[in-house]
């Protein structure tokens, strides 16, 4: 999904576009297929990587950065590092 398919609305929003028919959900509408099997065959377990508090000193215009993009801003200082660290990662797997 990509992110110009996430929209915000509130409660009021909401049921003003249900009333005009704009939201796609029916309460009675068909149960869909039920999933195959297969579908299982490959899955693996991945167990989540764990969350570790931390105080950390940024630059203010850095928070700043993130803050004015709305709710979120850790999570997404954290997809960045992340995003850093698996680069690093592969540029030295990729030497070896």
């Amino acid at each position: 999904m990509g992110k110009e398919s996430i929209k915000n609305a509130s409660l009021d929003e909401l049921k003003s576009m249900r009333e005009r028919g704009e939201l796609f959900y029916k309460r009675d509408a068909e149960p869909g297929p039920d999933m195959d099997d297969s579908l299982w065959a490959d899955a693996e377990i991945v167990k989540p990587v764990g969350k570790t508090s931390v105080h950390l000193r940024v630059d203010s215009d850095v928070l700043e950065f993130f803050k004015c993009k709305g709710k979120g801003h850790l999570t997404r200082m954290n997809a960045v590092l992340r995003r850093y660290m698996e680069v690093q990662t592969s540029k030295t797997e990729n030497k070896s």
